[in-house]
């Protein structure tokens, strides 16, 4: 980068997982397609309503916050920030100022400043000529997270926001799903020459978690260039264009000063350490991530499996059911069969997502055993393992049914050997004239006369005999 170092940090707003919204009782339904159905009167700030604290959204933060070992207040209060806008119906919005719940902590490796609950605005819908405003979202439950200046390049950008997606999910705090809005990810970047920072550059409306590893890209980029070409960069904030693949310029940064912050005077103080038992929270969390990748590296699966199940907490869950009744080589059999096999079928649309849920573990067990055991062969397992996930029936019965108990006796499959190379003369020609390659069209003609019975590795080392004889 031509002597510059860029300097990073994050802001992510995360839609909380709660029914209802941070401060009324109406839905908080991301799904929600029709405008204006789940608002009230506080969402819409009509004269004399009054806010009520959601305390599920609070507790969700409590979480995320041991979660990621920062400190969780004991004192915080929520705040005004003033500033018009037409998704904000109050003229202001109820943020956190300086009492957030969570100071500190860090995720994959990066520290974190600061994380602060809030209420989202409403969405605004541009029709040319005019614009429409959709409340459904108005006062939905908002995390957001600040990290410190503390990545440099357009993979940590990447590589934290897809740890932080993958930890909301496991402790249930959100879906995270960009392409719902449920998570928002703002790129604070600069670039320097030396340890003084640069001037900031903020950059917004980043669609997807690519996106924004491409928007910091971008913005190094130009950044070092108008530097290069002694211009005076300035403190803004600035749009990414997906289609162009560009950053343009929106307005000028503000500062804390400009929204005028007040503490909120009809929301109550809270003391978080009274309103919850933060000791039994900690016990309850699930197994996080970074335990769960230490785990399974220990059993000897490979890293790119092991993010497979990181990123799927269903599969996960389903190997951890069986991983007790199997030994760590049926185990690592196991892990290719689920993270290649059954993943294979989803994504082809023979199974849904739900069928680690639904799949017998018992019978898939049984499965992986008779795979171990040579009781069937790589066909056969597929076959069995695809009319397992459409019937949930006993391997063992559809192994028998189909005639696909793997066929292991020599002398039996010698014969169906020898019998192949008597109906190929030509092709054993070209096989002992060093065409060695033909070998697996032999096996592959013996597999169709046993129908998918015969053990290919068997088979091979037979018609290797044979056909060197």
């Amino acid at each position: 980068m031509h002597g510059y170092t860029a300097t990073i940090g994050l802001e992510i707003h995360v839609h909380l997982k709660t029914k209802t919204k941070m401060f009324s009782r109406s839905l908080n339904n991301p799904d929600e397609k029709t405008p204006n159905v789940n608002i009230s009167p506080v969402d819409l700030a009509y004269p004399g309503t009054l806010p009520t604290i959601n305390k599920k959204a609070l507790e969700h933060m409590v979480r995320v916050g041991l979660a990621v070992n920062g400190t969780v207040a004991n004192f915080t209060e929520f705040d005004r920030k003033n500033y018009f806008y037409p998704d904000i119906p109050k003229g202001y919005q109820i943020s956190q100022y300086k009492y957030p719940v969570v100071s500190g902590g860090s995720v994959a490796g990066f520290d974190l400043t600061r994380i602060h609950l809030e209420e989202d605005t409403a969405t605004s819908k541009h029709f040319g000529d005019h614009s429409l405003i959709d409340f459904n979202r108005a006062g939905a439950p908002l995390m957001e997270l600040v990290t410190e200046p503390v990545l440099h390049t357009p993979q940590d950008v990447i590589h934290f926001a897809r740890e932080l997606q993958i930890l909301l999910r496991y402790l249930g705090a959100s879906d995270a799903d960009i392409e719902k809005g449920q998570m928002r990810v703002e790129v604070n970047l600069s670039v320097s020459k030396d340890d003084t920072l640069g001037t900031k550059v903020e950059v917004k409306n980043i669609g997807s978690i690519s996106a924004a590893g491409k928007a910091a890209e971008y913005e190094i980029q130009r950044q070092i260039e108008a530097l290069e070409k002694g211009e005076i960069l300035v403190q803004e904030t600035r749009g990414w264009n997906d289609s162009t693949g560009t950053t343009f310029a929106q307005r000028s940064k503000e500062n804390a000063k400009d929204y005028r912050y007040f503490p909120e005077p009809d929301l109550p103080k809270l003391y978080l350490h009274e309103l919850f038992d933060l000791e039994a929270i900690k016990a309850s969390l699930p197994e996080l991530p970074q335990t769960k990748r230490a785990r399974y590296q220990a059993q000897g699966i490979k890293d790119e499996d092991i993010e497979f199940f990181i990123s799927n907490m269903q599969a996960a869950d389903f190997l951890d059911v069986i991983t007790g009744n199997l030994d760590q080589s049926e185990v690592l059999l196991a892990v290719n069969y689920i993270s290649s096999d059954i993943a294979g079928l989803i994504a082809q649309g023979s199974a849904t997502p739900g069928i680690y849920q639904t799949l017998n573990s018992e019978y898939f067990v049984k499965l992986i055993k008779m795979i171990k055991a040579n009781e069937l062969n790589s066909r056969g397992a597929k076959d069995i393992l695809a009319m397992m996930i459409q019937n949930n029936e006993d391997p063992q019965a559809l192994a028998e049914h189909h005639g696909l108990i793997q066929d292991n006796n020599p002398e039996k499959l010698l014969a169906i050997v020898e019998g192949v190379v008597a109906m190929f003369p030509e092709q054993v020609a070209e096989y002992r004239s060093g065409k060695e390659a033909l070998i697996k069209f032999f096996v592959g003609q013996a597999m169709k006369e046993t129908k998918g019975s015969g053990n290919p590795e068997i088979l091979t080392e037979l018609f290797e005999k044979v056909l060197k004889a």
